[in-house]
Protein backbone atom coordinates (compact mmCIF):
# COMPACT_ATOMS: atom_id res chain seq x y z
CA UNK A 1 0.00 0.00 0.00
CA UNK A 2 1.64 3.24 -1.13
CA UNK A 3 1.48 6.19 1.24
CA UNK A 4 2.01 9.39 -0.64
CA UNK A 5 0.63 11.64 2.08
CA UNK A 6 3.21 14.19 3.17
CA UNK A 7 2.99 14.83 6.92
CA UNK A 8 4.27 18.40 6.48
CA UNK A 9 2.85 19.68 3.18
CA UNK A 10 5.31 22.59 3.16
CA UNK A 11 8.12 20.03 2.79
CA UNK A 12 6.76 18.54 -0.45
CA UNK A 13 9.08 20.55 -2.74
CA UNK A 14 12.13 19.77 -0.60
CA UNK A 15 11.27 16.05 -0.57
CA UNK A 16 10.84 16.06 -4.33
CA UNK A 17 14.24 17.72 -4.78
CA UNK A 18 15.76 15.23 -2.34
CA UNK A 19 14.30 12.35 -4.37
CA UNK A 20 15.82 13.73 -7.57
CA UNK A 21 19.23 14.11 -5.90
CA UNK A 22 19.17 10.52 -4.63
CA UNK A 23 18.05 9.20 -8.03
CA UNK A 24 20.87 11.12 -9.71
CA UNK A 25 23.39 9.65 -7.26
CA UNK A 26 22.08 6.20 -8.21
CA UNK A 27 22.57 6.94 -11.91
CA UNK A 28 18.93 7.65 -12.72
CA UNK A 29 19.35 11.09 -14.25
CA UNK A 30 16.20 13.04 -15.20
CA UNK A 31 14.23 10.82 -12.81
CA UNK A 32 11.33 13.27 -12.83
CA UNK A 33 10.95 12.83 -16.59
CA UNK A 34 11.41 9.04 -16.69
CA UNK A 35 8.34 6.83 -17.09
CA UNK A 36 8.57 4.95 -13.76
CA UNK A 37 6.71 2.04 -15.35
CA UNK A 38 9.74 1.47 -17.57
CA UNK A 39 12.02 1.04 -14.54
CA UNK A 40 12.38 -2.19 -12.62
CA UNK A 41 10.93 -2.53 -9.13
CA UNK A 42 14.48 -2.72 -7.87
CA UNK A 43 15.42 0.62 -9.46
CA UNK A 44 12.33 2.35 -8.10
CA UNK A 45 12.84 0.74 -4.70
CA UNK A 46 16.44 1.90 -4.48
CA UNK A 47 15.38 5.53 -4.73
CA UNK A 48 12.91 5.28 -1.84
CA UNK A 49 15.20 3.05 0.18
CA UNK A 50 18.16 5.38 -0.11
CA UNK A 51 15.96 8.35 0.72
CA UNK A 52 14.94 6.68 3.98
CA UNK A 53 18.52 5.66 4.74
CA UNK A 54 19.77 9.22 4.19
CA UNK A 55 16.93 10.73 6.26
CA UNK A 56 17.79 8.40 9.14
CA UNK A 57 21.44 9.45 8.91
CA UNK A 58 20.43 13.12 8.99
CA UNK A 59 18.13 12.55 11.97
CA UNK A 60 20.79 10.61 13.89
CA UNK A 61 23.35 13.35 13.30
CA UNK A 62 20.94 16.02 14.45
CA UNK A 63 20.26 14.03 17.64
CA UNK A 64 23.91 14.16 18.58
CA UNK A 65 24.31 17.77 17.52
CA UNK A 66 26.40 17.35 14.34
Amino acid sequence: MARKKVVVPEARAALNQFKLEIASELGLHDYDKIDKGELTSRQNGYVGGYMVKRMIEIAEKSMIGK
